[in-house]
């Protein structure tokens, strides 16, 4: 048995700024985003931190993780963590990998988190993105962080498939169907007074804390409706049409339902009826800067202090496929800048873990910059039809960058109309540099 050398606090100081020095964190990704999951003083991660939970490294691609954060076997790695064993464990991944200096840090509850002096970062809005176990605590009535309402709803995103919603949710959740708040003519937001009636019809007013998240089931683009089986994309498009109209405290369920079903809790199959309310309390919508529309869309193209970014998939915007069966126009909007969904339209690789719980901030941050998606700049993001340029949004947004939002009509819209330009093949000066298997 490898016996790792274990580091003091000051030790573990002086190392921070080390370019050959790699500091991993090995704790849940809600622990690193600032989730205080053992009542630590202060949640969040150490300064210069990556995450590698390792719940990550028993039954998916370690090591495509580790290379994607730019954890080389001539770094000096250094591990720490809630449990001893746990981090002595992921050691044990680096050590088979070939990784010969390695140290572990064995006090990041009792010293480095009470200690106000010493460096820690947070996800901006992490209260947003939330565990499965602040969610199961919320339902028990237990007290639980960073929640000082008195009504909340949780909420099965599906579209046209309450089948999903009806073979095992979250209990008491209820179910909302995305096309409760888009239409199927355009994929775009319904009206402010259509989203009125359903958020009132699903029990929802502007200050109910509702909490959403879908279940991944699959997608298969050869499917009539590959969207039924992206339930969690979808349960994201919802939040951000809620924080448009006015919902004022909106969260996501980490991972979605599989986060839930990997905890171990309860599954119930009953048909939760909705409780409908008289108002919703405040005008729509509220924030009307999260989307922009065609004309906005192309102001930005011209623009120096703005990006359309595509968050669609290298095939999708070099117009070798349109992405849908229902879209048959192929291309990409001219100026746009690649922002990299992953496989097709119903993956977003590049936004999740393995588990489907959001990437670590920093890469997506990183990967973003590379392609001149910077948070100095107003950005709009689309895709096909709004999931999941919403998706990369809601990451932005969590971020804490100023000036984000959705491009509503996507390619969809802009394809539909034989005025508007189009672009195909691999643009000059372009090459699809990055992605995840």
């Amino acid at each position: 048995m490898t016996i790792y050398p274990e580091l003091t606090t000051k030790e573990l100081q002086e190392q921070l700024g080390n370019e050959n020095v790699k500091i991993v964190d090995v704790r849940p990704i809600d622990a690193y985003n600032g989730w205080r999951m053992r009542d630590e003083p202060r949640g969040g991660h150490i300064g210069s931190t990556r995450t590698l939970p390792a719940k990550l490294t028993k039954d998916f691609d370690w090591a495509e993780m580790v290379d994607a954060k730019g954890i080389m076997p001539g770094h000096k790695v250094i591990l720490y963590g809630y449990d001893e064993d746990e981090t002595k464990m992921v050691a044990g991944f680096f050590t088979k990998a070939g990784f010969g200096d390695i140290h572990l840090y064995h006090h990041f509850v009792d010293e480095w988190s009470p200690d106000t002096d010493l460096p820690m970062e947070h996800l901006a809005r992490y209260r947003n993105l939330v565990p499965a176990g602040w969610v199961k605590d919320l339902i028990d009535g237990k007290e639980v962080q960073e929640y000082d309402n008195e009504k909340y709803i949780v909420c099965h995103a599906h579209y046209r498939n309450r089948e999903a919603y009806l073979t095992g949710h979250i209990p008491g959740a209820i179910d909302i169907d995305t096309l409760a708040l888009e239409s199927p003519e355009t994929w775009n937001r319904r009206s402010p007074e259509e989203l009125k009636k359903a958020l009132e019809n699903h029990g929802i007013t502007t200050d109910t804390t509702v909490i959403l998240y879908g279940k991944y089931m699959r997608p298969n683009n050869a499917d009539e409706f590959p969207g039924s089986a992206a339930g969690h994309i979808g349960a994201i498009r919802c939040a951000l049409i809620m924080m448009y109209a006015g919902v004022r405290d909106v969260r996501v369920l980490n991972g979605g339902w599989q986060s839930w079903k990997e905890a171990g809790y309860e599954v119930s199959t009953e048909n939760v009826p909705k409780k409908p309310v008289l108002d919703f309390g405040t005008e729509i919508p509220s924030h009307p800067e999260l989307f922009v529309d065609t004309e906005e869309a192309k102001g930005m193209l011209k623009a120096k202090d703005s990006e359309l970014v595509s968050i669609r998939s290298w095939p999708e915007y070099i117009g070798e496929v349109s992405g849908y069966n229902y879209i048959e126009k192929k291309g990409r909007i001219p100026g746009s800048v690649f922002g990299n969904c992953g496989s097709d339209a119903y993956h977003m690789e590049n936004y999740r873990n393995d588990d489907h719980t959001t990437r670590e901030y920093h890469e997506i941050e990183e990967r973003w910059k590379e392609a001149g998606i910077t948070p100095d700049k107003h950005l709009a993001f689309y895709c096909g039809t709004g999931w999941r340029g919403s998706e990369a949004f809601y990451n932005a947004w969590l971020m804490g960058w100023p000036c984000v939002s959705v491009y509503d009509g996507g390619w969809f819209e802009w394809s539909n109309d034989p005025d508007n330009p189009y672009e195909t093949g691999i643009p000059e000066g372009q090459s699809f540099t990055y992605h995840y298997e």
